[in-house]
């Protein structure tokens, strides 16, 4: 490294938002200068670190594992500098605040709500991002992150928001020919491989051996409606959070009245020393309205 002082902040707001973004033109679009200087400018704080924060690509840009290692502590410090300025001269800014959350939940339950989250506090500049694995909710610095499962798997505390109700969807020609449970055994049927309860959990509620299901796995409930959609098979709906999926990809319950109880549940975490920064407050008591009054 040339020096342990960085001779540019500046340099650190350009390289948290195109590590954020992992594009320098979303990066320059969100600080409103040119691609091209987000990338001089990154070039200079690599230079000056002595380390490539960047693989480039054709069209992409993907964090070198020094750069997504030095990613949390660039965006606990830009949120130290936020914070002592509001402190001591009061809002100059919008509050930052980092969500991160499960895939189908940001898309089903987040995505209809954030435009009224946003008219209630129009002073937090919320930063969602999403995955669906463990390993998609360890990197990078977050205030808070919505998971399913087991939140131990997480480290973290938090609340419980939601369970879900199982039951199998398909186009409506296909879901007309299911006239029992069994009959679902004659079609492909596509498993979550992230969620522990799934198909063998919905036949053996219904009674049904799963020894002979043909399962087909994806990463996301997503992309199992997206495949169903397109006639590859039958997916299993995890409503509330998957009706408006539902009904955006036209799929059908296959099984009139037929839904069993997930085995998980939807969980609001956070870190477990660290007090929550005042945004994240507001979002969490947001988030435990929507739940109440859904």
């Amino acid at each position: 490294m040339a020096g342990n002082r960085i001779p540019s902040l500046n340099w650190l707001r350009v390289f948290e938002a195109a590590a954020r973004t992992e594009s320098f033109a979303r990066a320059a679009a969100q600080l409103n200068i040119s691609a091209a200087a987000v990338s001089q400018q990154i070039k200079a704080l690599e230079t000056h670190l002595g380390s490539p924060l960047f693989k480039r690509h054709a069209h992409a840009v993907e964090l070198t594992s020094s750069g997504r290692a030095f990613l949390p502590s660039v965006q606990h410090a830009i949120l130290s500098v936020e914070q002592t300025t509001e402190g001591l001269f009061g809002r100059s800014r919008q509050e930052t605040l980092y969500v991160q959350s499960v895939l189908i939940f940001a898309m089903g339950f987040l995505a209809p709500r954030l435009a009224a989250f946003r008219g209630a506090h129009p002073d937090i500049n919320l930063h969602l991002t999403t995955g669906n694995s463990v390993e998609d909710f360890g990197r990078g610095f977050t205030d808070m992150q919505i998971v399913f499962g087991d939140p131990a798997s997480f480290g973290r505390r938090g609340d419980v928001l939601l369970g879900e109700r199982l039951y199998p969807v398909a186009r409506p020609e296909v879901a007309g020919r299911i006239a029992t449970p069994e009959d679902l055994l004659d079609h492909p049927l596509w498993e979550v491989a992230t969620h522990r309860g799934g198909w063998v959990h919905f036949l053996e509620q219904q009674k049904v051996s799963p020894a002979g299901a043909d399962l087909v796995f994806a990463d996301s409930t997503v992309m199992s409606f997206a495949a169903t959609a397109h006639g590859a098979g039958i997916a299993l709906a995890r409503a509330p959070v998957s009706n408006m999926l539902e009904t955006a990809f036209g799929l059908h319950p296959c099984l009139e009245s037929t839904a069993v109880e997930g085995a998980e549940h939807y969980h609001l975490v956070f870190p477990n020393q660290v007090p929550l920064r005042p945004a994240a407050r507001k979002f969490r008591a947001w988030l435990q309205d929507q739940i109440t009054d859904r």
